[in-house]
Order: structure tokens, then C-alpha cells, then sequence
């Protein structure tokens, strides 16, 4: 290294440390307004996050067999937009509704993997 390139360097490279410590504390000082803002959610609207997430997830799995029914997604939709209204006893129903039929997805690949087409349809 050169004896004139020496000092941009250590230039930079303290310019770099400064800017990760500054990054690193205006994250820390976002995690407790998050942690704020979950334990306020009400027992309903918790129990909803549950349950989407729970149908999100089927929904997915479901995806991965390739097989998801066609109102998974819609009922994931109308649930999310009830909770978004404040009804979370509908959005909860909708949210489960919206598993089932992921799961029962999955449980229909599962089952008709091998099933093949009737012996009519070759004669």
C-alpha cells in the first residue's frame, strides 16, 4: 500500500465502523417498540394470528405437493380483510376453514399420488 493511499484508507475504514455501530443502535432501539406493539394485541386478535399462520402454513404445504384448492387463498384473504374490520371471531372461522382445506390438500395428494387414470379410458 502506498504511504498516500494509507490515510483515505483508515479514512474509510473508520467511516464504516461508525456507520455499523450507528445501524446497529437504531435497531436496537426499534425492538422494544415492536415487542410494545405485540404485547398489546388483544386475546382474539392473537388468536387469529394463530390461526393464520396455521393456514398459511397448510396452504403452503399444499402448494408444495401441488395441489391447493382453489378457495384456499380466498378464504385466507376474507379472513385477513374480517380481522382488518375488527371481526375476529369471523376472521378466526375463515382462518381455520382456510387450514382445513390445506390440509385435506395435502391428505388428497397424498392419496391419489399414484392413482392413475380408469382402464376405460385406454380400451
Amino acid at each position: 500500500m502506498n504511504i498516500r493511499t494509507l490515510p483515505i484508507a483508515l479514512g474509510l475504514l473508520s467511516t464504516l465502523a461508525l456507520v455499523g455501530c450507528q445501524t446497529t443502535q437504531v435497531e436496537e432501539k426499534a425492538a422494544p417498540a415492536k415487542m410494545a406493539a405485540a404485547k398489546a394485541m388483544s386475546p382474539q386478535e392473537a388468536q387469529f394470528q394463530k390461526a393464520l399462520a396455521a393456514a398459511k402454513a397448510a396452504q403452503k404445504a399444499a402448494a408444495a405437493v401441488k395441489n391447493e384448492w382453489r378457495d384456499t387463498g380466498k378464504l385466507i384473504k376474507a379472513a385477513e380483510a374480517a380481522a382488518q374490520k375488527g371481526d375476529y371471531a369471523k376472521a378466526i372461522k375463515l382462518a381455520r376453514d382456510a387450514e382445513f382445506q390445506g390440509n385435506m390438500a395435502v391428505q388428497q395428494a397424498k392419496e391419489q399420488q399414484n392413482a392413475g387414470n380408469p382402464d376405460y379410458l385406454y380400451r
